[in-house]
């Protein structure tokens, strides 16, 4: 999809809010067991998201439209590595512009992102989210654990990963 740009979100007003709640709730349709409780728990969600990751909170837009984000997290302490590492909090790509490009877009600034400062990646996903678990072990995460209905991933990051970061601007 041409047009889509990544970048740091800025602020997060009424209005962009109202647009992350509604790709949130629209990506965990069929799955609302790993959306929360509702458009209420996504608000205080992604507002605890904003306080925690701020600078690695990414959107996507395609023209003025938020199309897709991802908050990463290069200060969480990991309370099964004992030790802090990087964390993917939330990745949603609105329904309507999946299968173009911009999830893939999204986790390579993540990763570039969190490689400057980690050596390890962690995420938690739904046992039954299979597409995702899918596209995060393509990007090397590996399942190491679970917890009721959710599978801890990590990736390792090394300075051999093949993987390009992309350039800003």
């Amino acid at each position: 999809m041409s047009g889509v740009r990544i970048e740091r979100l800025q602020r997060l007003d009424q209005e962009t809010l109202e647009r992350l709640i509604e790709i949130y709730m629209r990506g965990y349709e069929g799955m609302r067991e790993y959306g929360g409780e509702g458009e209420s728990y996504a608000k205080r969600y992604l507002r605890w998201c904003w306080d925690k990751a701020k600078d690695g909170f990414f959107i996507a837009k395609v023209g003025d439209e938020i199309a897709g984000f991802i908050v990463c997290d290069n200060d969480w302490y990991s309370k099964y590595e004992g030790r802090t590492v990087g964390a993917i909090h939330e990745f949603v790509v609105d329904r309507r512009f999946q299968g173009h490009g911009i999830g893939h877009l999204l986790m390579e600034k993540c990763l570039e992102y969190l490689g400057k400062h980690n050596d390890r990646i962690e995420l938690w996903v739904g046992e039954r989210n299979e597409k995702a678990i899918k596209f995060y072990e393509d990007y090397g995460f590996r399942r190491v654990g679970q917890s009721g209905i959710w599978v801890r991933m990590v990736k390792d990051l090394q300075k051999d990963d093949n993987r390009k970061p992309l350039r800003d601007g």
